[in-house]
């Protein structure tokens, strides 16, 4: 495996797995240590952070790991605090975080969907807003953030689907701003990723079916493939790459 990330320093937020195996973040976290960065663990349970932490440890990678609630302004601005301290700069915030709320928009309580927006747009929003000026300070950085082809199809789920297509604009909007300072920002828009999370919902063979046939590559994607997207985009192989709505989906967004 190349070294594209040495010397480099991220923020992985969401680096936690929920249940056995490995999810995105987790996948992302370890491949950006595997390329040579230095990676904090950032997940809003400690165990599950620190998990992380000690995979890319055995592996004889650096890394540090940290509890934070990703919708408390402190907590973000705390996590950048502290990569601060361990590592003396910022160079990548990769933004994992993200929750459904299955439900239909005329079952949808106020409170269900500004918890939704709370998670998956202001978090990703605080996150920003405390990296971006150690970016600078650092003379660059790069932004990855996790969406969803919900943002962009039809998908029965208000609140996410929404507040995804809301990650999408965000990056845009931090693509043409923060250019200038030699950040770049892009957004990846996953598909069926075969992760612990996402697994209990295929238990039903009838509906693993209809989701598969529905991607052209007919099957599902590891957390691996998004892992290697990912640092790819925060290495300097993507120098010329920001604003980008890349998805990672095996093609169910052309059908």
């Amino acid at each position: 495996m190349s070294n594209r990330l040495e010397g480099k320093t991220a923020i992985v937020v969401g680096a936690g797995t929920g249940g056995e195996g490995v999810g995105n973040g987790k996948a992302v976290a370890v491949r950006f240590a595997r390329e040579g960065a230095r990676v904090l663990c950032v997940d809003r349970f400690e165990t599950a952070a620190k998990a992380t932490a000690d995979t890319i440890r055995s592996e004889g990678g650096t890394a540090e790991y940290l509890a934070a609630d990703i919708t408390r302004a402190d907590h973000c601005q705390g996590a950048v605090d502290a990569c601060m301290e361990h590592f003396g700069r910022v160079d990548v915030l990769h933004n994992n975080v993200g929750i459904p709320s299955l439900m239909e928009i005329t079952d949808m309580t106020e409170e269900a969907w500004d918890h939704t927006f709370e998670v998956n747009v202001k978090g990703m929003f605080m996150m920003c807003r405390s990296a971006i000026p150690r970016m600078r300070e650092g003379g660059g950085g790069t932004i990855v953030n996790v969406s969803t082809v919900a943002s962009i199809r039809s998908f029965p789920d208000a609140a996410y689907t929404a507040s995804k297509g809301a990650v999408n604009s965000l990056t845009i909007y931090l693509a043409g701003r923060y250019a200038r300072y030699n950040i770049r920002a892009n957004c990846l828009v996953l598909g069926y990723i075969d992760t612990p999370l996402a697994r209990p919902a295929w238990e039903d063979e009838r509906v693993r079916q209809i989701n598969l046939k529905q991607v052209p590559l007919r099957r599902f994607a590891s957390p691996w493939e998004v892992a290697s997207v990912a640092a790819f985009l925060a290495s300097d192989d993507a120098s010329y790459v920001t604003g980008a709505i890349i998805p990672v989906d095996g093609g169910l967004c052309i059908m």
